[in-house]
């Protein structure tokens, strides 16, 4: 099995970005590509505010910053990244159709002893693995949002993926400073998402059933259930649309009524109030991201 030391990561959103960043922090040579280069300016100054924070703070040194942004390249030129990488992690929309699409393409460039790795939790292994020539080769590498401060990584087994994939996949998570949780069997969601999944959907029961409202049922789980925050609040910081998304698969993969989306979710999607990054979503947010009041439903 090749050491992996050279990463290519497809999309530069805030998953994706941040993933890149703490391999390059890891030591390892990064390439953080995207199809607009507006997005990977973006992506650049949110690493570089995040990287001075945490100088200011003493969790690294000036030196180690700019280190780190020498391992990391951020490129719109996909193609040559992925003739040399290792490990490629895939970060890019939850569609199924444009993450096949995206393999098939990666397969065709990166080395036969490369892994390919999807950062989804909604899609698992086997229903992209199908659309590369060599499944084996194939698993779910996923972080948590934000990667650069949460710990856990989930490392998926799919049908096919061998042994060998799944050792250096789990050392790489070990390397770069995470803690990997293995599933040697796959199912959709995994184990985080699909207990935070459970906690959301009866979150918006409650809420729905007008038992609540956002801020009781935020304010219950952090006082009641030491959770950081709440479910909506979570909802916001992830992007409403991202369980949307997950939501609308599961539906059209099951038939059954209690995988569709929750009407309140559906109605921010269609309005675009997707959380934190669109500046309203359950909870409205200044500029600068912090929360100001509850969005009208």
């Amino acid at each position: 099995m090749t050491p992996i030391r050279t990463v290519l990561v497809v999309g530069s959103g805030a998953m994706g970005s941040q993933i890149a960043m703490v391999c390059a922090n890891a030591g390892l040579t990064v390439a953080c590509t995207d199809l607009d280069q507006s997005a990977l300016d973006r992506a650049e100054s949110m690493l570089r505010t995040r990287m001075e924070s945490n100088v200011a703070k003493g969790r690294m040194t000036a030196a180690q910053r700019d280190a780190a942004f020498d391992r990391l390249t951020l490129t719109t030129d996909r193609d040559t990244a992925a003739r040399t990488a290792d490990l490629v992690i895939e970060a890019a929309v939850e569609k199924l159709d444009v993450k096949r699409s995206l393999f098939a393409e990666l397969a065709a460039l990166a080395p036969d002893t490369a892994i390919l790795a999807s950062n989804s939790s909604s899609f698992v292994p086997s229903s992209m693995a199908s659309a590369v020539p060599l499944p084996e080769r194939f698993c779910n590498i996923h972080f948590f949002n934000p990667a650069l401060v949460m710990k856990c990584v989930e490392v998926v087994r799919g049908p096919e993926t061998s042994d060998e994939t799944m050792a250096a996949a789990t050392a790489f998570v070990e390397k770069i400073g995470k803690t990997p949780v293995v599933l040697e069997k796959e199912i959709p969601g995994f184990v985080a998402n699909r207990i935070l999944g459970a906690v959301r959907d009866e979150a918006l029961r409650l809420l729905e059933g007008g038992y609540a409202d956002v801020v009781a049922i935020d304010t219950a789980c952090r006082t009641a259930l030491g959770y950081p925050m709440g479910p909506f609040e979570l909802m916001d910081l992830t992007g409403i649309d991202i369980g949307y998304l997950v939501k609308k698969q599961r539906f059209a993969e099951s038939g059954d009524p209690a995988d569709e989306p929750a009407e309140t979710v559906a109605r921010l999607v269609e309005r675009g109030d997707l959380g934190r990054k669109t500046g309203s979503g359950w909870y409205t947010y200044s500029e600068s991201g912090e929360k100001q009041g509850l969005n009208p439903l």
